[in-house]
């Protein structure tokens, strides 16, 4: 299969950069379309009343998430790749699946934290096992290599 629009979700952690890199080298080969997202969310408790988010919260984020983008699209321009940059205000699994059909995605990247405890990952959850669960594609999840 060729995956001709690859779409990388892309936090500006360790793990993503290495996912960003690995779809760079993998968008090269396939000569791939890319689209980087960043998504901008918020933690439950900060919302009051109604479901209300203080608008400079939410501005601070979006300008946060921007600047995670920006890097992310320096990055691949800096190592001579394209890619087309897209920001989304909501939950990470709903918004990647989106973007992912919005834009035919072939295959959806992920990085990885294979060092979060259970514990950590029972109660924040797991964007990768659910983006696989919801994506309308193949989904790659780009591991760290193995201590020597």
């Amino acid at each position: 299969m060729m995956y001709r629009k690859i779409l990388l979700a892309y936090n500006g952690s360790q793990d993503g950069r290495r996912a960003l890199l690995e779809c760079a080298e993998l968008a090269n080969f396939m000569q791939s379309e890319v689209h980087l997202l960043a998504v901008a969310t918020m933690p439950p408790s900060l919302f009051l009343t109604e479901g209300f988010v203080p608008e400079e919260l939410l501005d601070e984020e979006k300008k946060r998430t921007q600047a995670i983008l920006d890097e992310g699209i320096k990055s691949l321009l800096d190592r001579g790749y394209n890619a087309t940059g897209h920001i989304a205000i909501g939950e990470p699994v709903e918004e990647i699946c989106r973007l992912a059909r919005d834009v035919s995605a072939n295959l959806v990247v992920l990085g990885h934290n294979q060092t979060m405890s259970f514990a950590k990952r029972w109660w924040q959850g797991s964007v990768g096992a659910s983006v696989i669960d919801h994506a309308p594609c193949s989904v790659l999840i780009a591991l760290a290599p193995e201590a020597s």
